[in-house]
């Protein structure tokens, strides 16, 4: 397999591990708003709030993975 279609392989695990990852953040940003509504703020939800940040971080190394290899398909 040519380079440049490996590259765009890799693109294209990226963009779908993205699209599952933002998923699971709008659920359990759904998840953390109905406890916060219901007045239910106990262990739970913290645990939620911290979940979301931190795959927050992942969304952003995953974004930052998918535009280097984009840049490597334009020195190709």
């Amino acid at each position: 397999m040519a380079k440049i279609d490996e590259i765009k392989e890799h693109i294209g695990a990226l963009k779908s591990y993205l699209n599952i990852l933002v998923a699971i953040i709008l659920t359990l940003g759904a998840g953390v708003s109905r406890l916060y509504i219901s007045n239910n703020i106990t262990v739970l939800f913290w645990i939620g709030i911290i979940l979301i940040v931190v795959l927050l971080v992942l969304f952003i190394i995953i974004s930052r993975s998918i535009h280097l290899n984009i840049k490597k398909l334009k020195d190709l």
